[in-house]
């Protein structure tokens, strides 16, 4: 184990600082997992067996329920901790909800495109804040498999390269970026190393908030449930700590992509909070799933729910 990490190695640590993510493998069961996604059809209003009924390709269902991340997955628990300096560091509770990313055929009309700066969607997650250098919003990005995910099966494309564009962009504007105005082509233009997250149910990708990331197609077509909750900070990241031990793997990677040892960085801006569009959508989803999930209770045993179909095609 590496010296004063509760979970990590040293193998993972250097990945962490080289290549900005770690797998934390076999968080939960395959049976926790069921307890959470069960429903996932019948808010969908879809029929799992046909897939006439699956109306969208990729879905980001809103959460009804939190989990308590230290006893759900205590592993990934101690593995954040390990990350981001120490538990004491993170705002608590910190949990998970099922607001899961569905990928039920995305782009998968299209012949297959491996990851490049050329790829679609690229871009960093918080769509809630205006981002600077510290922002203690999003601490990590976490990717959470609660479906098998295999090679070109929707999983998530990595740049595995982009905390050194995306640092040097933050530490050029103080006065803050909206999460709109990130220049995300020249950005991933800059990056040359690329990742699919693919893996088993229960593992999960702890990331950088720095690194660019993409949906991919899921050529295969079967159904890719993930979640993506962010850790947020009790404070904002400090990046001229007079003891150089007590910086925290994601402040030592932020140094690593600027070039130097310490950076000190004073915002120029307010920071402030943004209610994206995103949240309006998926109140307005939750109100629909829950009138499923009502009118599925009240049906008898192994009755279907309603469900939407396609259209026939036409010729």
């Amino acid at each position: 184990m590496g010296s004063g990490y509760r979970i990590l190695d040293e193998e993972q640590v250097e990945h962490f600082l080289d290549r900005g993510y770690v797998v934390i493998n076999d968080c939960f069961s395959p049976e926790a997992a069921e307890k959470y996604t069960a429903t996932i059809w019948t808010r969908l209003g879809y029929d799992r067996d046909d897939r006439s009924t699956w109306t969208e390709p990729a879905t980001h269902l809103p959460a009804h329920r939190e989990m308590d991340i230290k006893e759900f997955a205590p592993k990934a628990w101690d593995a954040v901790c390990d990350l981001v300096g120490g538990e004491d560091r993170i705002e608590q509770p910190y949990n998970w909800g099922d607001g899961f990313v569905v990928n039920l055929s995305q782009g998968s009309e299209r012949p297959w495109e491996p990851a490049s700066p050329q790829s679609p969607g690229w871009h960093k997650d918080g769509d809630f804040f205006r981002h600077f250098l510290d922002s203690p919003e999003q601490g990590l990005l976490t990717l959470v498999l609660w479906s098998d995910v295999r090679h070109q099966g929707g999983a998530t494309f990595v740049a595995a390269d982009s905390i050194a564009p995306i640092a040097r962009f933050l530490a050029a504007h103080p006065e803050g970026i909206l999460p709109t105005d990130f220049p995300y082509a020249e950005l991933a233009g800059q990056c040359t190393e690329f990742a699919e997250a693919t893996g088993r149910i229960g593992d999960v990708y702890l990331l950088h908030p720095y690194l660019l990331h993409a949906k991919s197609q899921n050529m295969l077509r079967l159904p890719r449930f993930i979640t993506n909750p962010p850790v947020t900070l009790a404070e904002p990241m400090n990046f001229d700590r007079p003891n150089p031990s007590e910086f925290s793997l994601v402040e030592r990677a932020v140094l690593r992509g600027l070039g130097v040892d310490h950076y000190t960085f004073t915002p120029t801006g307010e920071r402030a909070e943004i209610v994206p569009e995103r949240v309006l959508r998926q109140a307005r989803m939750k109100t629909k799933e829950k009138a499923r999930l009502a009118a599925q209770s009240s049906r008898p045993p192994g009755s279907h729910p309603d469900v939407k179909r396609r259209p026939p095609l036409l010729g």
